[in-house]
Parts: structure tokens; sequence; C-alpha cells
């Protein structure tokens, strides 16, 4: 398929600025920037591109349609109006896996998803002449959100959400998103020459992406996507871009991320992910209580202190944060990003941010708080 085309990224509420500046750069024109999504323009390419390279969106949605809709009988012609049929094969499994209404006169999902299937039905029908789907073949999941009473219909290219990069096949309890430690890198004015610190690694994803990120590696070359299969997208454009994605990598740089934690299984655990993110020269992983760390005073600490659902204990947490607090009042670092879901935090931490920004990890809310 040639031509130009709408495509939308959904992000975490609060980084959409991230997203749009990561898209950009990639070289594509942003359209608009909403809460919690991106919509660019591009070709073919774009959607392949997107897809493998971008670190802070949460899946690719190809753009198919957007109107009005304040009835379900408009719901359904305007959905039945899309050209499925250059889309979808006679075979293709297709479905709505997701729909969401906000201030709008049509609000119940599950009606919105049912009434859009039956008007792809219909459509498929008309088309392809036969009045039964087996939906024997390849999977073409569908996305509905209405906001305003807009309709944007999107097909899902991407399959699994993007922050599933392929690398950790186990976590620890309440990981941060990987899309989420990528943007909160992004935030801040790292580069691949300064030493990381976390003193509560968990599964080790924020020095992870630190490290994919410091070696210029595509977060998405070592997973499949939804749309490979589509039959109207080139295989040869998927080839393509991951040989040009494993040309860029960066081999030499002499990144060091280095993760603490009190559980030596949490830290096997980022060490094994490590490995197979392939970056396991760049990130090192100890066994070591909060109580003992002393960073390099040229660090940069980026961390998600364990709370809530992590720890249970929400005594048990403020202490870790005082004690945080008092091991970086000792040992002054260049700069420390800490997120968390503790609106007390500063109050334990014992010292107010320079800077903070409000943040969703998944559904939670999250600030980030910055000391220089």
């Amino acid at each position: 398929m040639e031509g130009r085309y709408e495509f939308v990224a959904p992000c975490h509420f609060g980084l959409e600025v991230v997203s749009k500046r990561e898209i950009s750069d990639l070289g594509y024109e942003i359209v608009r920037v909403e809460d919690g999504k991106v919509t660019f323009t591009g070709d073919v390419e774009a959607l392949v591109r997107a897809n493998i390279f971008l670190r802070t969106t949460q899946r690719i949605l190809w753009k198919v349609a957007e109107f009005r809709a304040v009835t379900f009988e408009e719901l359904f012609q305007g959905i039945k109006n899309i050209p499925w049929e250059e889309y979808l094969p006679k075979d293709a499994r297709f479905w709505v896996t997701k729909a969401t209404s906000v201030k709008s006169a049509l609000f119940s999902t599950s009606d919105i998803q049912s009434i859009a299937k039956k008007a792809m039905v219909e459509r498929m029908k008309e088309h392809y002449h036969i009045s039964w789907f087996a939906e024997s073949g390849q999977e073409y999941p569908v996305r509905i959100s209405i906001y305003k009473d807009m309709v944007t219909v999107g097909l899902d290219t991407s399959g699994e959400s993007l922050h599933k990069r392929g690398y950790r096949k186990m976590v620890s309890k309440a990981p941060i998103e990987e899309t989420l430690a990528a943007a909160l890198i992004k935030l801040t004015p790292w580069n691949k020459d300064r030493i990381l610190v976390d003193p509560f690694c968990g599964s080790g994803t924020l020095m992870i992406e630190a490290a994919m990120k410091a070696m210029n590696m595509a977060p998405g070359l070592r997973r499949r996507f939804t749309a490979e299969h589509y039959a109207f997208l080139p295989a040869a454009v998927w080839k393509e871009q991951r040989e040009k994605a494993l040309s860029e990598i960066r081999r030499g740089v002499e990144f060091q991320g280095v993760g603490f934690d009190i559980d030596p299984a949490a830290v096997a655990l980022a060490a094994a992910n490590a490995k197979l993110a392939g970056v396991e020269k760049h990130c090192r992983f100890f066994t070591a209580d909060v109580k003992d760390f002393s960073p390099a005073p040229g660090a940069m600490v980026f961390t998600n202190p364990p709370y809530g659902e992590r720890l249970g204990d929400l005594a048990a947490a403020a202490e870790l944060e005082r004690m945080l607090g008092r091991r970086l009042e000792e040992n002054p670092v260049r700069s420390a990003y800490i997120i968390t879901a503790d609106a007390d935090f500063e109050q334990h931490f014992g010292k107010k941010a320079k800077r903070r920004r409000k943040l969703y990890n998944g559904m939670i809310p999250c600030q980030v708080y910055m000391y220089f």
C-alpha cells in the first residue's frame, strides 16, 4: 500500500511530550497530541519503524476511520462504511479488543464492541458474498476510542503492548513498565557517559532500558508484531528495518548501569533479564541493603522504591524512603530521579524536589521527584 496514513501511538498519561519528541526524531509529522496519545503521519515504512524503534509508546494503531456518532445506528453505519475488505482477508480473525468512551453519548463499551463487530461482519458479507466467517486465519485486532462523540477506529499493528520487549521473561512484584522506564530516562539530561545507579533495582528494568538506549538498540528488535502477517504489508519492509536496527547498534559504548536490591532472587532475575536483552556487559547487579548505599559523586540515581504492592507495609516503605534520603545526603550525587506513588515521599525523604512531574504507571498515579 502506497501513500501517507495516520497512525495513533497511545502512551502513558503525562508523557505525551516525550512520545511526541521521539516520533518527531524518527522523522514523522505530528498531527496532534492528546491525553494519552500522539497522532502522526507517515507511509507503510513509518508503521514498521514506529513498532521497532519507539521506546515510550504502548502500541501503534493504523487509523482507518474517524467520524461522529451519538447513536448506535450512527456507530454501526460509520463502522460499516470503512472498506474493511482492503485490510481483512476472507479468513481473518477480527474483533474489537478494546473500546473506550469519554464525555460521549455512547458510553457502554461492551455495546460499542458488539455493534462494531456486527457492522464489520455486514461489510465483509457484502464484499465476500458469504454469510458466515470461520475466522480461522490471522488476527486483525481493532481498537475503538470515542471522545466527545468523535469515534476513532484503529487497526492494532502491535499486538502485545510495546512495553513487552521480549527480554523480561519474569518480573519482580509490581515492576515499572519498560516504556515508562524509557520515558523516565528521556525526561532527564542523562547521556551514555554517565554512570547510572538504582538502589532498588527489582528486575533491572531501569538499568536495562538505559543500557539499550546507550547502545542505540531498538526496543522492538527481539519481538514480533501482529502486523507482520497483514497481507497488505510487504514482508520486505520488516526485514529491511530489522537489518537497519541491527546495523545501528553501538556495541563499543562504555556505559555502565549498576543496580542493587536486598533480594538475591531479584538480583539474579535482573542479571538474567540483562543477558536476554543483550546488555549484560553494561549492567551489573548486586545484593545490598539501601542502608549501605554509597554511590559515586558523579553518578545519576534512577529508582522506583518499593511501595504498596511491592512491599505491602506502608510504614516499611516510608522507612526505606527515609533511609534513601539519608544515604544521598551523606553521599551527594549529580542528580536523582525517583518515581513513586507515595504522595508523602518528600516528607519521608527529607527534602523537597527541585522539580516534580505527574504521570501514571499503568493505572497508578505517580510522580517523578527530581533532585539536582
